[in-house]
C-alpha cells in the first residue's frame, strides 16, 4: 500500500495516524509513504490520475483519494488478507 501526501495536508495526517493504529492488525501490508513533492510521487499522481492528497494506491489500483474512509480500507484489506480458493 501507497500513500502519496503533501506536507501540512490535514487528511494526510489524519490518514497517518489511523494507519498507524490500524497496521498492527495486517502486519504482511507493506506499506510506503511518498511525498507528492518527490520525483517518485509526480510519477504516482500522473500514473494514477491523483487529483487529491492523500491518495492511496493498493495493488496497483488507486483506492481513494482525500478523506479515506477507514472502514472501508480495513475491508478492502481484509479481502487481500484472505486466502484465495
Amino acid at each position: 500500500m501507497i500513500s502519496v501526501s503533501v506536507p501540512g495536508c490535514v487528511e494526510c495526517k489524519r490518514f497517518e495516524e489511523r494507519w498507524e493504529a490500524l497496521r498492527k492488525d495486517f502486519p504482511a501490508v507493506d506499506y510506503k509513504n511518498i511525498s507528492a513533492l518527490s520525483p517518485e510521487g509526480q510519477e504516482l499522481i500522473s500514473h494514477y490520475g491523483i487529483m487529491m492528497s492523500p491518495g492511496i494506491i493498493i495493488d496497483d489500483e488507486l483506492f481513494g483519494v482525500g478523506g479515506i474512509n477507514m472502514e472501508t480500507l480495513t475491508a478492502r484489506l481484509k479481502e487481500l488478507s484472505s486466502p484465495q480458493p
